[in-house]
């Protein structure tokens, strides 16, 4: 078991309807600790990439994010969800169905931030169904740059999202995979 895994069985509870709540280390308080370890295990994991941004999408991605870009030394771009009267028009924009909150939010990142030329690794803290990977992907593809891969911190692996964005054969890596879990017993099985 992997320092996340444990952490997860630790804190991690699990809740009706496949939710998985881990806010008290990951999502909502955030243990920088905790962080800097998942940072470095994205930077072994995509050694050797020319890695020259890393994107996430509000909120919840940003942190891990942020911590990954240190090991890259990169910027960090994040799509945002909501336009701002500072916000120009000139933007990449996808569709984005939220797991967790049962929405549609369309999100957007400025053309100024991504540019042909760069070589981008998607960072997010969970995978569901892979709509906000999807979503991130389509944005990079509108810019016309490369993508290098995808790091999540907790996929999960019952869930179609991990099989969908593999089946595109980009490189996804996830630091923990949960097999699966049960809301009556709190019990977490990860992928072996």
């Amino acid at each position: 078991m992997n320092f996340l895994e444990e952490r997860i069985i630790k804190d991690g509870i699990v809740k009706p309807g496949n939710v998985l709540k881990v806010d008290s280390f990951l999502n909502h308080q955030i243990d920088v600790e905790l962080m800097d370890m998942m940072g470095a295990e994205f930077k072994k994991r995509f050694y050797g990439k020319n890695i020259t941004k890393i994107l996430t999408i509000e909120s919840s991605g940003i942190g891990i994010a942020c911590i990954t870009a240190r090991y890259f030394h990169v910027p960090v771009v994040f799509a945002k969800k909501t336009q701002t009267v500072v916000q120009d028009d000139d933007k990449y924009s996808a569709d984005v169905e939220s797991f967790t909150h049962k929405c549609t939010n369309h999100v957007f990142v400025s053309k100024k931030y991504i540019q042909p030329e760069d070589h981008i690794l998607i960072i997010d803290d969970f995978l569901a169904h892979g709509q906000a990977a999807f979503g991130l992907m389509e944005i990079i593809k509108k810019a016309g740059a490369t993508l290098e891969g995808i790091g999540i911190c907790i996929e999960k692996g019952f869930q179609n999202g991990g099989k969908q964005l593999r089946d595109t054969g980009v490189q996804l890596e996830s630091l923990a995979i949960v097999e699966s879990m049960n809301d009556q017993t709190g019990e977490i099985v990860f992928r072996k």
